[in-house]
């Protein structure tokens, strides 16, 4: 896994980051649940996510996301094909958030249902050619889009 969850602090009275650190000699992950609501259509998702770093250079980093459904089922079941959102160029200054375009369609394995839990792991993509970061990555956040085909989950 990656580093634990640390809070990591700007200027004194200004907005602190919490952030997981993702090194740059080997992938780590980090593991996070979404129960969607009833509304999802049940198909794929997209993503971006929401990073910083400690240097002030412009190098890259490569995020995958992958993820798998439960719903009164084993959660000992393999995650679906990861897929991968390059961010190529940091904005060349330490603790400015950069934000990556949106992903490809990442398909969640197994069969899908209303009110499944979706387990996700994200990663860095070290061996990514577009990954080429010598200091750590910070994951501040991520944003999941999906789509719905109801107006609400009555």
């Amino acid at each position: 896994g990656c580093a634990s969850i640390a809070a990591v602090e700007t200027t004194a009275g200004r907005p602190d980051m919490y952030v997981l650190d993702f090194d740059a000699s080997s992938d780590e992950h980090a593991q996070f649940t979404v129960a969607f609501p009833k509304s999802w259509n049940l198909g794929t998702v997209t993503f971006r996510v929401f990073w910083t770093t400690t240097a002030t250079d412009t190098d890259g980093v490569a995020w995958a996301l992958e993820g798998v459904v439960s719903n009164n089922s084993t959660l000992d079941v393999p995650y679906g094909t990861p897929i991968v959102v390059t961010d190529d160029n940091s904005t060349g200054t330490a603790e400015l958030c950069n934000v990556s375009g949106e992903s490809g369609a990442v398909t969640i394995a197994g069969t899908k249902y209303d009110n499944d839990l979706s387990s996700f792991r994200i990663y860095r993509d070290v061996s990514d050619a577009n990954d080429d970061m010598a200091e750590d990555a910070r994951l501040l956040g991520i944003q999941v889009f999906y789509t719905t085909d109801a107006i609400n989950d009555a």
